[in-house]
């Protein structure tokens, strides 16, 4: 099986910015792009990008799952970088048409259509650091990926750093290409120096998010998560399992951790961690690291509250439980 998100359908959707309008909607290679050297993106980031999935269904139908939220999330991201404003219908209708071209290739489940919408700033100038790109391309490129965790998901080990952030605070929002590579040098520090899969940030004790995902911490019938402001990314899988946790009957709890109270609560028996995200839906932590020592989270493994949360999620995905929220849209 190929390392998930290296495999691409030969071409995706492509739309470009100029003279204050949007070009039609071309099927181009996936292989290449043209822009200039001196394009803004190259020189100052100006980049941001979607995550969602498509998935096959028994009765062979091909369904996207939120994909309303994720185009939100997307016209968001362009927003806060002052990229052009995306047409919204022009961005749904691209995502159909793609995944339609290539519904044959959607795998069966735990495999998906991993769907990746692009937005760019193309214009050709190098003065331009302090002064947004009025040009622009948006793509939305296809990956047929399988389970993310092949051999069952192993619990995370986590270290908590209440010195450092993800990115600026004022870009916890916008879901761009710069947020992670600014959290990526840490991370690899970490897992050099403490064997971390990844870090919590946790500025001045404030429990946020990894580098790469949501975090939720799950103590008996009481799901606990950061409440929503702008120093974080708003996650769609986030916002779906809390949803599933209030329909079992669980007090949803958003609100700001301490890490204090974070690691007495994971000396609990019975105490499970979780990260969430598109690709790994719902991973589970078996262990904080907190200035050289290491917390084992309730008992260590991935916890029953966990499992069935991740299982409610991927059977609505799956087409096997009831969309009562009707987070699914049928591929035309």
């Amino acid at each position: 099986m190929a390392v998930f998100g290296t495999v691409f359908m030969p071409q995706m959707a492509l739309a470009t910015f100029e003279n204050d309008t949007w070009s039609d909607t071309k099927k181009v290679s996936a292989e290449s792009i043209q822009m200039h050297p001196g394009a803004h993106v190259l020189h100052y980031s100006s980049t941001c990008f979607e995550g969602m999935k498509a998935f096959r269904h028994a009765d062979g139908g091909i369904y996207l799952f939120r994909m309303d939220q994720n185009i939100k999330r997307f016209e968001q991201s362009s927003r806060l970088l002052n990229l052009p404003k995306i047409n919204t219908d022009q961005v749904e209708s691209m995502i159909f048409s793609i995944v339609a071209q290539y519904s044959d290739d959607v795998p069966e489940p735990p495999g998906s259509m991993y769907i990746r919408p692009t937005h760019i700033g193309t214009e050709a100038s190098i003065g331009k650091a302090a002064a947004p790109s009025l040009t622009s391309m948006l793509y939305v490129l296809l990956s047929p990926v399988g389970d993310y965790f092949s051999g069952g998901a192993r619990p995370l080990r986590l270290l908590l750093d209440e010195t450092g952030l993800r990115c600026a605070p004022h870009m916890g929002m916008i879901k761009s290409g710069g947020n992670y590579a600014s959290a990526l040098g840490p991370i690899l520090q970490a897992r050099s120096e403490v064997q971390a899969d990844q870090i919590l940030f946790c500025p001045n004790g404030d429990v946020q998010e990894t580098g790469a995902a949501n975090f939720i911490l799950i103590d008996g019938n009481e799901i606990i998560t950061k409440a929503l402001d702008s120093s974080f990314l708003h996650g769609v899988t986030r916002s779906s399992i809390l949803t599933l946790a209030a329909d079992l009957g669980m007090t949803v709890s958003e609100r700001d951790i301490s890490v204090s109270e974070l690691l007495q609560r994971a000396a609990k028996p019975g105490v499970e961690a979780a990260l969430s995200g598109t690709a790994a839906v719902l991973t589970p932590v078996g262990t904080f690291i907190h200035n050289g020592e290491e917390h084992q989270v309730g008992s260590g493994e991935a916890g029953p509250t966990t499992i069935k949360l991740r299982q409610a999620l991927n059977d609505i995905q799956w087409g096997k439980a009831e969309d009562k929220h009707n987070w699914l849209v049928k591929v035309k």
